[in-house]
């Protein structure tokens, strides 16, 4: 990932509502959720999630596929990893971080945890 691609993710993410349904989707896990119930969750009208998640499908941090009447919008993980990765490429200067973060275990264990649902 380049800086352009990182900036990119991370202005999608730096909006209250844009923030809220990529958490939602994260939690909902590769299955995603359909639109009608994270305008619900988020607590927006269609047209403001349609606005928002526009945003996070252009920035390849959500997908969207189409399901009888039906869209779906699940998180794209490995955008998600690569922009951590960026994030956490110099951390420390290319020393050992101390202590080890929880973050790093929790990405590992989704991973686990996804290989196992496939």
């Amino acid at each position: 990932m380049d800086t352009l691609q990182a900036v990119e993710k991370l202005a999608a993410l730096a909006q209250e509502t844009r923030l809220a349904i990529f958490r939602l989707l994260v939690e909902a896990g590769p299955e995603g959720m359909n639109a009608g119930a994270i305008a619900d969750a988020v607590g927006v009208p269609a047209a403001t999630l349609s606005f928002h998640v526009a945003q996070l499908v252009r920035a390849g941090l959500v997908a969207s596929r189409q399901e009888s009447r039906f869209i779906y919008y699940s998180t794209n993980f490995a955008a998600m990893d690569d922009l951590i990765a960026y994030l956490t490429d110099n951390c420390c200067q290319g020393g050992q971080c101390l202590p080890k973060t929880q973050q790093a275990d929790t990405v590992a264990k989704r991973r686990r945890t996804l290989a196992k649902s496939t």
